[in-house]
This record gives C-alpha cells, sequence and structure tokens, in this order.
C-alpha cells in the first residue's frame, strides 16, 4: 500500500525567465494561441545556459512551458472557482479549469517556437502567442509532440471550442499613429496585437455585454498604457500613452 506522506516538500529552481509584452495581468489572453501577435522571449538561467541544453529543439515547431503564477501566488487557492466561460457565475472545481487558484501555482502553456539565438552562455528561446506575464518563472521546456498531444477526438466540457470574437476594434487617429511609432520600436505588428487581445474583451465576464461608453479601461503592454473604451459598435482604442 502507497505510505502517503503530507509533510514531504519539493523546491524547483526556475530554468528561465519569460520577457513579454504583457506587464499586468489585466488582459492577458485566458488561453495561448488566442494573440498569435504576443511575441514573447524565454532567457535561460545559469547553470542550464549551456548550448547543449537546446541541441535538436529547433526541429520542434512549438514547446511546452511548465510554469509559476508568480504573479497570483500570494493570493492562495480555491476548490472552487468561476470560469469566464461559464459567465463568471457557475461554480466548478478548480481542477475542471486552468485557473491560477490552484494547489500549487503551476501553469502549462504551448508556445510556437520562433527561433533560438545562442551567444555564448545568453541563451534565449523566441516564442509568439504567448499568454504569460513578463517576469514569469519557467520550470521546464518540452517538446510538442503532435501525434501525441493534438488528440482530435477528445471532449472538453464546458470549452470544446475556442472563444469567438467579441468586439470590433477600431482606432483614434492618435492611437493609430502611435502604433505605427511602437511597431518600428518594437518590431512587431503592435496594432494587430492590440486587436487581438481586445476583441476577446477583457473585462470580467460580469461587466461584458455592458456599452460603459464614460468608462476608460487601461492595460500595460510593452513600455505604454493602452486606453479604450466601449462604444455601441464595439471598442476604441483611444491612445497608447508612454509610461
Amino acid at each position: 500500500m502507497l505510505e502517503l506522506k503530507p509533510e514531504m516538500t519539493y523546491t524547483f529552481n526556475p530554468i528561465g525567465i519569460i520577457s513579454s509584452p504583457y506587464k499586468e495581468k489585466f488582459g492577458i489572453p485566458r488561453q495561448p494561441g488566442l494573440v498569435t501577435e504576443a511575441r514573447a522571449t524565454l532567457t535561460l538561467l545559469p547553470p542550464y545556459n549551456q548550448p547543449e541544453i537546446v541541441r535538436g529543439l529547433e526541429g520542434f515547431s512549438h514547446v511546452w512551458l511548465i510554469f509559476v503564477f508568480h504573479g497570483t501566488q500570494a493570493q492562495g487557492w480555491k476548490p472552487t472557482v468561476r470560469p469566464p466561460r461559464l459567465g463568471g457565475n457557475a461554480r466548478v472545481g478548480v481542477f475542471a479549469t486552468r485557473s491560477t487558484f490552484r494547489p500549487n501555482p503551476i501553469g502549462l502553456s504551448v508556445a510556437q517556437l520562433s527561433g533560438i539565438q545562442v551567444q555564448g552562455s545568453s541563451i534565449t528561446l523566441e516564442l509568439a502567442g504567448t499568454d504569460l506575464l513578463d517576469g514569469t518563472p519557467v520550470l521546464d521546456v518540452k517538446p510538442y509532440l503532435p501525434y501525441a498531444d493534438a488528440l482530435f477526438q477528445a471532449s472538453a466540457g464546458f470549452a470544446q471550442d475556442a472563444p469567438p470574437a467579441r468586439q470590433a476594434v477600431t482606432f483614434s487617429a492618435l492611437a493609430s499613429e502611435q502604433c505605427t511609432r511602437k511597431q518600428g520600436q518594437w518590431q512587431t505588428d503592435v496594432r494587430r496585437l492590440i486587436e487581438q487581445i481586445l476583441s476577446q474583451d477583457p473585462r470580467p465576464s460580469y461587466q461584458q455585454g455592458q456599452q460603459q461608453e464614460a468608462r476608460v479601461y487601461a492595460m500595460r503592454l510593452y513600455d505604454f498604457d493602452l486606453r479604450w473604451h466601449y462604444t455601441p459598435s464595439g471598442i476604441e482604442v483611444l491612445e497608447l500613452a508612454d509610461i
């Protein structure tokens, strides 16, 4: 018979740190792959910053990242949560969700592997389609195996299909000009990134469906605060205010 030892503890050291455009939890897509323009890097830490540790990884298009929910770790865990896909009202067990409020603050995310940069002791994995907060500690990297990881016959309870884009996104003249400038600065399609993030409607579930035209929302991306409001026809991006 298996002897349970609840007093057992384990210590894990991060193998790397994520750099991403998401500087705060609000606005991060709720699953990877929904915002394909979200670019990030994983910089390996000593003693894992050795060229041989990524040998052969270039042959894989995607990787699994096991990481720590460092931004919400202090809030502890909950046995039940209200998933956004159920409107934020119905409660289900935390193990039936990907909520951050877990017994152990560990997450799993898949990302496109766009490239691997090796320069001496600096080893960086270039990622796309990420949903990770800037500064996220990563515990492990595993290659994505299509034959084992893409199970097309699988069922997924209340989240079988990807959520549809809920909002049309338009830009003010000022925001459009700022997107062009930021695109050159960050070498990414900032306008497309913003469209993909906001079309998912990042507001809490209980606020979705409300217009609230007078209220201005904001989230921090890269080095600016993205500001927008809701109109009868969708979302209008007001400005990208430098921090």
